[in-house]
């Protein structure tokens, strides 16, 4: 066995939902790793923006200490989103045309 085949047999037996859960440092990417692409590219645009404007907001109000409370909040609910979700890898037909439909 080659290392290619080694590390595809590996990465076919890894736990998609700790993966998206640790990709959603990054809050959103978790979502596209999962196939969820409207709400992955919508935390990954609008909600860090959001979360910037409203730490930046806050922080003014609490000394600073929103600078830090905030962001590990978002993050960990983000993450805890990724993980619960759906995994829809494979599922969508549309990215997959040489695969017969479910039905």
């Amino acid at each position: 066995m080659n290392a290619f085949q080694e590390v595809n047999e590996a990465w076919s037996h890894a736990d998609r939902n700790r993966i998206a859960a640790i990709l959603s440092v990054i809050p959103g990417i978790g979502h596209l790793y999962k196939h969820h692409y409207v709400a992955g590219l919508g935390i990954c645009i609008g909600g860090n923006l959001l979360m910037v404007f409203v730490t930046a907001l806050l922080s003014l109000a609490t000394f600073g200490l929103a600078l830090i409370i905030l962001p590990a909040m978002y993050i960990s609910v983000v993450a805890t989103s990724a993980y619960y979700l759906e995994d829809y890898h494979g599922k969508h037909n549309i990215l997959h045309p040489w695969r017969e439909p479910d039905h």
